[in-house]
């Protein structure tokens, strides 16, 4: 038997200090933008107003952090630098520490040593009310310092971090870096995430002796809406709607995008808890399920999530970055984002966003001809019943044709169908979709408001309509469900079968009927009658897939949705169906009673509504 070619293992022994170091490095500050997000948290739980970031080659060649916070003395800054070492948290009469009653942004004291052992680090602090200001130099680990330096900070006081060659102690590192661009990009997108989770703080990013961001310190009870304009821009301030509620000790707030306000990725999705801003799968979950059946499943809505509770019920040392948490009841915090947001979005009632308009108006100019030559050859004046009801014609045409009634200008061809409806009457009001005018096409409604025009989408409104009521009866009456003659049998890995089981009950109200069916499987006896045939199989594996990362069965309720929205698309009314006055006057007001039928099921806009001054910049009146 041949010999073993194994090295036989040597004898345990401690690492030295900066090998230590540099270990810890790769977990805390894994990029550029990590140790950014350290050095800002340092600075907040400084108490800082004002914090200013420069950065040049993405943060790896320079990364500059200033602030205003209380600074630190020159006994203080050695200590800072070395491992665990933190002001943050301390020790009660039986000397223990409590991690779980956090109440800053940094406790572990891992940043600054980390930084510090694979770069070129400097820390330049003067504390308030001290008679100067001192300096602290670390290289790759090695210590000079603190000796006396000049100051020139902010204010009087405050703390100036800069970082230098960054990684350039641990090269592997630095082959796994993205571009320059990339890492200036993440760095700016920390900044933004900070900025937003406190808006009485002035950020400054400056990339290369450029201005990226410029936040002034915002007050007053519209604080965070107005940051939230300055970093996720005027278009979502319009557009959002408020986050408000509160259960069991845990409340959220924020500010959530319309449905027809949406992006083509979630990267515009913020949680924060406890002003910490976090990046977590509950929230991935928590957006889906509330805007399930309002967006395309390759569409995301904006929003911008707060929620606050005692740190007693939240676990902030999951992870050295501090980017994850594990909440004490997740189901709670779950369930009250969705109910948030989804009274939220019924509140906005049939409201659209803004952009919609704008859309239009873009399609529109782009198609509009500067000028339109008619030749006498092109087109004929004839007499005909009126375009518009309510206005003042002229008695007399062109070719010497006289006549009381109004004209239409008609041109050669076949024209598109039109029906007109007259003018309302003085004295009637004006509801928010306005009083139906036309019907265009057989298909989009037009419609007269106070201040300009709606045009509707007759079919897309009403599949909205025919859906929101299948849902309403679907909640009072509850979900029908259908036996299997033979149950079906699917089987799954022990955890997933446990993970089903778990919810049987949730699953049981939707319609599914679950039960144990041996050792890593579950039968199947019934499933939604509205469902009719189905993969029984791939749905319960679906299933176990959603309660492992969401914690919710998504996968049902997004095929319950689907097979209503088929059933409520084929049930509206159709395109080409030529309406009554009544019938587009009743449809307009059923929109403005329901909620969600600014969008139809896919997220797309039903009406797009067009101010009297959009219309004159068509024309250029304006």
């Amino acid at each position: 038997m041949a010999e073993s070619t194994l090295t036989p293992p040597g004898r345990i022994r401690r690492l030295p200090p900066a090998a230590v170091n540099r270990i810890a490095a790769g977990e805390v500050v894994e990029r550029p933008a990590a140790a950014a997000k350290e050095l800002i948290e340092n600075a907040l739980d400084a108490g800082a107003r004002a914090i200013r970031v420069r950065i040049e080659g993405g943060g790896l060649t320079r990364l500059m952090i200033e602030d205003d916070g209380h600074g630190m003395t020159a006994e203080e800054l050695p200590v800072a630098i070395e491992r665990h070492a933190t002001s943050k948290l301390s020790a009660g009469d039986d000397g223990d520490v409590d991690l779980l009653d956090i109440r800053t942004m940094g406790f572990r004291g891992e940043a600054l040593p980390s930084i510090g052992s694979v770069s070129r680090l400097s820390i330049l602090s003067r504390a308030r009310e001290a008679d100067g200001a001192f300096e602290i130099v670390v290289d790759a680990g090695r210590v000079e310092g603190p000796k006396p330096a000049a100051w020139s900070g902010l204010t009087g006081h405050g703390t100036r971090v800069d970082v230098r060659d960054l990684f350039y102690a641990t090269p592997a590192r630095l082959k796994f870096m993205k571009t320059e661009r990339a890492e200036a990009q993440a760095i700016a997108d920390t900044v933004r995430r900070l900025a937003l989770a406190r808006p009485d703080v002035a950020f400054h990013l400056e990339s290369e002796e450029r201005a990226i961001l410029k936040l002034q310190a915002e007050q007053g009870e519209d604080a965070r809406l107005k940051r939230l304009g300055a970093v996720l821009g005027r278009e979502f301030r319009e557009n959002a709607v408020a986050i408000e509620a509160e259960r069991e000790g845990v409340r959220v707030s924020g500010f959530a995008g319309l449905p027809t306000f949406n992006r083509g990725s979630a990267q515009h999705q913020y949680l924060f808890v406890n002003s910490r801003p976090v990046k977590d799968k509950l929230l991935v979950g928590v957006i889906r399920a509330a805007y399930q059946d309002f967006l395309a499943r390759d569409r995301h809505p904006m929003a911008v999530l707060f929620v606050d509770l005692d740190p007693m019920l939240v676990d902030v040392n999951v992870h050295p970055a501090k980017t994850e948490v594990r909440f004490r009841d997740s189901g709670n915090v779950r369930g009250l984002l969705i109910g948030a947001l989804r009274h939220a979005l019924a509140a906005a009632g049939h409201r659209a966003s803004t952009t919609v308009a704008g859309a239009a108006l873009g399609a529109a100019t782009s198609h509009v001809a500067p000028s339109l030559p008619w030749s006498s050859g092109q087109a004929r004046w004839s007499p005909a019943r009126p375009v518009v009801g309510g206005l003042d014609y002229p008695t007399s045409y062109p070719g010497g044709m006289s006549d009381n009634r109004p004209a239409t200008f008609e041109a050669f061809g076949d024209a598109p169908s039109a029906r007109v409806e007259p003018a309302p009457g003085k004295g009637v009001g004006a509801p928010p979709l306005g009083v139906a005018r036309a019907q265009v096409h057989e298909t989009y409604i037009i419609a007269q408001t106070a201040d300009g025009m709606v045009i509707v989408d007759q079919h897309a409104a009403h599949e909205r309509l025919v859906y929101e009521r299948m849902k309403a009866q679907l909640a009072g009456e509850g979900v029908r469900r259908q036996a299997l003659l033979i149950p079906e049998i699917v089987e799954l890995s022990d955890e997933e079968a446990a993970r089903v089981l778990e919810r049987a009950d949730e699953l049981l109200e939707m319609g599914l009927e679950v039960e144990p069916f041996g050792r890593g499987a579950v039968a199947v006896r019934a499933t939604p009658a509205i469902f009719g045939e189905m993969d029984v199989k791939g749905l319960v594996r679906d299933l176990a897939d959603d309660f492992a990362e969401y914690e919710a069965g998504l996968a049902l309720k997004e095929r319950m949705e689907e097979v209503m929205g088929n059933m409520a698309c084929r049930g509206s009314v159709r395109a080409g169906r030529r309406l009554t006055a009544d019938e587009m006057n009743a449809l307009l007001r059923q929109m403005e009673a329901t909620p969600h039928s600014g969008q139809c099921n896919h997220g797309r806009p039903t009406y797009v509504e067009l101010k009297l001054s959009d219309i004159e910049k068509l024309f250029g009146r304006r």
